[in-house]
């Protein structure tokens, strides 16, 4: 099954994106461009015609190279047809004969961890969403906005370094559309995060530190910049800061090609997935 896009295709496959998840054609051609790049886009074909996208965004774990599913769907006249599935099927077998080790993904819905795990996924990177309250501490300190898509590379391989990784292109494509969704930046010496402000309270989408102690120094620095007095912490279920804290929730799913390796504590945030 030849199943790698040809460029040509690219704007018929940015159409059915949009037509999918919304959003403008200029964004779409970015995901199968930039975030993806020519090669890792992949479809399903009939008389011609394109019938489902899947975009295997090349990605690190652990030492291990491998693919992050985005944008995964069909024509509204294919779905139930087995489209996608036969699809996935061949997405893996190229990608294992590339020498990918496994392929990872975010089910856009709870219904979908079902339809995944039939395909050979298993649950993974499981989040703990905790709230915490922001003390006011006039003398914190940190900086805002300044990090920048080789930065968070930087800052991921220092305070995560059991991360999952996206190459130079990923990392823009990611950053750029965190900013354009208004997200901010908070780095220290001792950590970093990004959040967003809704009214009094801070989602904080990532957080990485050093300890507790610098963690809580970057949300009260948060806190002198905007006002808001609470937090909402998204962090991955094996990281060590706030525990006892919060309750996990279903996040992501991988399969692997070939012999399973550990990734209990293995994370992946800020996938294009929902920011």
């Amino acid at each position: 099954m030849d199943c790698v896009a040809r460029r040509e295709e690219f704007p018929a496959l940015a159409e059915l994106f949009v037509d999918s998840f919304g959003g403008t054609k200029e964004f779409a051609l970015s995901v199968l461009e930039n975030f993806s790049g020519e090669g890792n886009v992949f479809t399903a074909r009939q008389d011609g015609v394109c019938t489902a996208l899947l975009c295997a965004v090349p990605v690190t774990l652990l030492g291990r190279s491998g693919a992050y599913y985005y944008g995964l769907t069909t024509r509204p006249d294919q779905r139930g047809n087995g489209v996608m599935t036969a699809l996935m099927d061949a997405v893996g077998q190229e990608l294992a004969g590339r020498g990918a080790a496994f392929a990872a993904l975010i089910p856009a819905s709870e219904r979908l961890f079902g339809f995944y795990a039939a395909r050979g996924f298993e649950k993974a990177f499981s989040k703990r969403v905790l709230h915490r309250q922001i003390r006011n501490n006039l003398w914190a300190q940190a900086e805002f906005d300044t990090v920048t898509a080789k930065g968070l590379q930087t800052l991921r391989r220092t305070f995560a370094p059991e991360a999952m990784e996206l190459n130079a292109a990923g990392y823009t494509a990611v950053l750029t559309d965190l900013y354009s969704l208004g997200v901010t930046s908070v780095c220290t010496d001792h950590g970093y995060g990004l959040f967003f402000q809704k009214g009094n309270e801070l989602r904080f989408v990532e957080l990485f530190a050093e300890s507790d102690r610098a963690a809580v120094a970057m949300l009260e620095a948060a806190r002198q910049k905007t006002g808001a007095e609470n937090a909402v912490l998204e962090l991955g279920e094996g990281q060590t800061l706030f525990l006892g804290e919060g309750s996990p929730r279903d996040y992501g799913m991988i399969r692997f090609f070939g012999q399973p390796f550990d990734v209990r504590d293995a994370y992946m945030r800020l996938m294009l997935d929902d920011e």
